[in-house]
């Protein structure tokens, strides 16, 4: 009998508005559970980073943000609230490019990974140069690996694969945005089906170096 391959993607919901010093892990257990979908071994849990910052307590008042001379001039230019900027200025380590409005730049990462029976995918959404609209991305990966290296292997013609290297890890992200959607209060979902190579590389090997990078 063929294997069908077959994969499903379930948000979580009933989660509380997260605050700072939340259980998140044990929440969103809880939320699976209760909607009668428990989180299985072998699933890949996939969170938003928004609730992530939440429950690290990365909330900070604008009321107390003072904008540099550099962010003030920013915004100036790009009609901008200053103390945005700022916060956008001391979360990043350059800036990439200021056109249009648009700002972007080379974020701090910190990651944090655990050993869990699940993997699990921090994501956050990405504009993309050349494509209209944005797509979730895998912006924190641990318990599997990011990329799926398909190099040396053959096709059924007999071709030698050269550079087919998947990014599986943002390819789960963009899939599970479709169940979260931005105003349906799903910050988390459970991909259940995806045979992932387990792993614990993190993040940076999507992280394309320097010296490959023909925009930099």
């Amino acid at each position: 009998m063929v294997t069908v391959p077959e994969m499903r993607i379930i948000g979580i919901t009933g989660l509380p508005e997260i605050q700072p010093g939340d259980d998140l892990p044990g929440q969103l257990v809880d939320a699976a559970r209760n909607q009668g979908t428990p989180i299985e071994s072998g699933d890949i849990l996939v969170v938003t980073q928004k609730i992530v910052s939440k429950a690290e307590g990365r909330l900070v008042p604008l009321a107390g943000v003072e904008p540099s001379a550099f962010a003030v001039s920013i915004a100036e230019r790009y009609d901008k609230d200053p103390r945005l900027v700022e916060l956008v200025l001391r979360e990043s380590t350059r800036i990439v490019r200021m056109d249009q409005g648009v700002i972007i730049t080379e974020t701090l990462h910190g990651y944090v990974c655990a050993n869990v029976d699940v993997a699990v995918i921090v994501s956050d959404t990405f504009g993309r140069p050349w494509r209209e609209g944005c797509t979730n991305v895998a912006i924190g990966v641990a318990g599997m690996e990011p990329l799926a290296d398909y190099r040396g292997q053959r096709d059924p013609a007999g071709m030698e694969l050269k550079v087919s290297v998947l990014a599986t890890a943002d390819e789960l992200a963009s899939a599970t945005e479709l169940v979260m959607g931005k105003l349906d209060r799903v910050p988390a979902a459970v991909v259940r089906g995806y045979a992932y190579t387990p792993g614990e590389t993190g993040v940076g090997p999507l992280l394309r170096s320097p010296e490959r990078d023909l925009f930099r």
